[in-house]
């Protein structure tokens, strides 16, 4: 007898919603050569792109931490923060890119006059020039940073603003990073959450327990939600 289910729509998103570092924009290169510089600056040995990536999605401490090794506790913690930061906010877009299929995916939201913004952690000083440098990000409807507001991720407000701002029921947004943060915060918010594979995730394993409700290798994968 032929099963009587009816297949279930898909949800049909009011917006999409993204991370900026890891998700929409590979920024490793850029955080890594800043960190080089510092390493090298205090006579420590660079380190590779293996060592510096995981870290990149994590902020500027835990980069100084994976590059400084076992010595990060006995070093001038803020006085290097400061310096990182300053090296990387004057080299923000040398080597960042869009990761592969980002472009054409928000061309193809852009297309189908679904809205999209972005919603990071990174400070607004870091994240304003870098979205401005990058001509594929010029149509984000909203762009929030880690300071925009009182609270940050996994702080769920961030993303409700955003809803707000963007005049969209949360419920039928879709929220995509690649940090549990991300996905903590999209489930706050009471919005669907995609883990970006293609992004800094410590391990897939690891990335699949936070749970989310898709997890995606490719930004491509997106296009069977819209």
């Amino acid at each position: 007898m032929a099963s009587s289910q009816i297949p279930i729509a898909p949800m049909e998103y009011q917006a999409l919603l993204f991370d900026l570092d890891g998700t929409l924009l590979d920024t490793a290169d850029d955080l890594g050569a800043a960190l080089n510089t510092v390493l090298r600056n205090h006579q420590h040995p660079e380190v590779s792109r293996d060592i510096y990536r995981p870290a990149a999605s994590k902020g500027a401490a835990a980069l100084l931490a994976a590059g400084f090794k076992e010595s990060w506790a006995q070093q001038p913690q803020e006085q290097l923060l400061q310096e990182l930061v300053t090296q990387y906010a004057a080299n923000i877009a040398t080597h960042t890119q869009c990761f592969v299929g980002i472009e054409q995916l928000l061309i193809a939201l852009d297309n189908k006059a679904i809205p999209w913004g972005i919603m990071t952690n990174k400070p607004g000083f870091l994240t304003d020039p870098l979205v401005k440098a990058i001509p594929a990000l010029k149509n984000a409807r909203i762009v929030i940073s880690g300071d925009t507001l009182a609270e940050s991720k996994p702080s769920p407000l961030p993303l409700l603003y955003c809803a707000e701002q963007m005049s969209v029921d949360p419920s039928r947004c879709l929220y995509i990073g690649d940090a549990q943060r991300d996905i903590q915060a999209g489930k706050a918010a009471n919005m669907h959450t995609a883990t970006a594979l293609w992004g800094y995730v410590p391990s897939v394993d690891e990335a699949l327990a936070w749970n989310a409700d898709f997890n995606w290798h490719s930004p491509i994968d997106a296009f069977n939600h819209i």
